[in-house]
């Protein structure tokens, strides 16, 4: 069992779990009109972008969660094959580039590129050590 990739699905989860929940939270709330989907973008959007934000924003964390989902299968099937490193790869490198989209993006201010590079961190140590 890999405790890297094990831990690495776990942040994942949480990162997508803390995006959903506090986008919510701190910027949908305020867009809703009384439904489910908000949809008073201000004078800045219409309905249409607000609905396609609201769906954006949550599909992050639903790739997250499937991304989460690999490194537990990976956590107890690693076999050293080159499919296998090739997803370990993968997922270490996009949550690297997650990382520093959003450290650049917000300057460092947004949490989030801790979360990302620490995926990407567990799953880069839990490749070395299998």
């Amino acid at each position: 069992m890999n405790r890297y990739f094990i831990a690495a699905a776990v942040l994942a989860f949480l990162v997508g779990l803390a995006h959903s929940v506090l986008g919510e939270k701190l910027i949908f709330r305020r867009l809703r009109e009384g439904g489910l989907v908000p949809t008073n973008g201000g004078k800045v959007l219409d309905q249409g972008h607000v609905r396609i934000l609201l769906a954006s924003w949550h599909v992050l964390p639903v790739f997250g969660w499937g991304i989460a989902s690999i490194l537990l299968w990976l956590s107890l099937h690693s076999s050293g094959s080159s499919l296998t490193a090739f997803i370990e790869g993968a997922v270490a490198i996009s949550m690297l580039c997650g990382s520093f989209l959003v450290f650049i993006g917000t300057k460092a201010r947004h949490p989030g590129w801790v979360g990302l590079l620490g995926v990407a961190v567990l799953v880069w140590l839990g490749g070395v050590g299998s």
